[in-house]
């Protein structure tokens, strides 16, 4: 993989499969890691997803997979895809899929983000590893990233095909939708529900669809925004260095009545199977990670990782950053995951073998 710089600026235009990060393949070559367009029904809806396979992939051969669940506001070509080629090059078969109502895939109204569909997004990836050519459907793995990384959570607490479920800078989305970031809306919770409640009614008497986040900042309120902090660096990611035009932060404002009853941390002991939470340390979302890492408490093969230095958005791209929760997910290769739901039987002390 090409290395990352912070100059560096994505143009999805100059890339075959829109791919917006640095190092992204260009071409299909014989012996390299390859991408595959794939599309798949799930419950009516046609979803869109890459599938990379490691280099010498045979159809035959006996891989682990592993799913990979997008931030919010996300689509795949982003960061999901990154990790997707990262975990390919180290041996294993990945897929991204941008989830129903986002990105490339089908759903109206558009920007629809309800967490049993996330979690259901996630659970369609392991439906389709299942039967793709040389994936041993005994061992996959799961790896969310921000939003992603809650609803992984949540998927991995009673969907046992994931036999590992690693997180990256875990976003608890309906925590925050709910209280605010560090319970600072608490106090006009009330309010936004009964917004959201409205623009439900709104919808069924067949108005306007009523968006929430739909405004974009400018440069200056952008600058206005603590330095390192999630929504700032946020903005510049999505909106300036690695933009995507499928790519949006909006969500229908009727999402709010699900977003706001959903929480990672509900039924979190039903994970019995290796976990492993990954957070920078400079990150203003780490608290979240702690939290639902202390409360799983079915595991008793659980890890928490500390990126030194990184801010959550710093994790989705800076080189050394990317590479140290690559080799944290798979700090040897995919030949030495262990058979079944045995976990990490055999590891080194430490080690998140199985993804």
């Amino acid at each position: 993989m090409s290395e990352q710089t912070p100059e560096y600026v994505g143009d999805w235009q100059a890339n075959p499969w829109t791919l917006v990060y640095q190092g992204a393949i260009t071409a299909n070559e014989p012996g390299a890691v390859n991408i595959h367009p794939v599309s798949y029904l799930l419950d009516g809806r046609r979803i869109a997803a890459n599938v990379y396979t490691p280099a010498g992939y045979r159809p035959d051969g006996r891989y682990p997979g592993i799913a990979v669940a997008h931030p919010n506001g996300g689509t795949k070509e982003q960061v999901s895809e990154l990790f997707a080629q990262r975990l390919a090059d180290l041996g294993y078969v990945a897929i991204a899929a941008d989830a129903a109502f986002q990105g490339a895939s089908e759903g109206q109204p558009r920007q629809t983000d309800k967490p049993a569909h996330r979690v259901e997004d996630i659970r369609g990836m392991a439906d389709f590893l299942g039967t793709f050519p040389g994936v041993d459907a005994a061992r996959i793995g799961l790896l969310g990233v921000c939003g992603g990384g809650g609803y992984a959570i949540k998927a991995a607490q009673t969907d046992k095909r994931f036999t590992a479920v690693a997180t990256l800078s875990m976003f608890n989305s309906g925590l925050i939708r709910r209280n605010g970031m560090n319970d600072s809306a608490v106090d006009t919770i009330g309010k936004r529900l009964a917004q959201a409640a409205e623009a439900r009614r709104i919808e069924a008497m067949g108005g306007v669809v009523r968006y929430l986040a739909d405004a974009t900042p400018t440069q200056e309120q952008i600058e206005a925004l603590p330095e390192g902090s999630l929504y700032r660096e946020g903005f510049e990611y999505y909106l300036q260095t690695h933009h995507h035009p499928r790519s949006s932060s909006r969500y229908t404002a009727s999402s709010m009545i699900d977003l706001m009853a959903f929480d990672a941390r509900d039924q979190v002991e039903l994970i019995d199977q290796p976990l492993l939470m990954m957070a920078g340390s400079a990150a203003d979302t780490k608290y979240m990670s702690d939290d639902v890492f202390a409360r799983a408490t079915g595991t008793q093969d659980k890890r928490f990782h500390v990126i030194e230095g990184a801010s959550h958005i710093q994790t989705y791209w800076v080189p050394e950053y990317v590479e140290d929760a690559s080799s944290s997910c798979a700090p040897s290769s995919a030949s030495t995951w262990p058979e079944g739901r045995g976990g990490a039987r055999g590891a080194r002390p430490g080690a998140f073998v199985p993804i």
